[in-house]
């Protein structure tokens, strides 16, 4: 699963980069990479500490369900209010 898991990560790191270098104008290209990099680097330490925090409030098992749930919701809300992104998909 973690070679299944890496494989997969990789593939979604090189469509990100793939999409933001040929979406982005040229004007535009190093502030975009710039924002993008900090978040990158800091996603990693952000979400240790928010699952820290939840798990230490909630326990490791409310965290881990609502953590799932969280997500399901944030993607369903994009998807409905995101009419461009549906019919990109499409």
């Amino acid at each position: 699963m973690l070679v299944l898991v890496g494989a997969c990560d990789n593939v979604s790191v090189v469509l990100r980069q793939s999409l933001v270098q040929t979406h982005t104008p040229d004007a535009l290209k190093g502030r975009v990479f710039a924002v993008q990099n900090i978040f990158i680097s800091c996603s990693n330490q952000l979400g240790a500490v928010e699952s820290g925090w939840t798990t230490a409030w909630l326990g490791p098992v409310a965290s881990v369900v609502g953590g799932g749930i969280a997500t399901i919701a944030v993607v369903l809300g994009f998807a409905a209010k995101s009419k461009a992104l549906r019919n990109w998909l499409q």
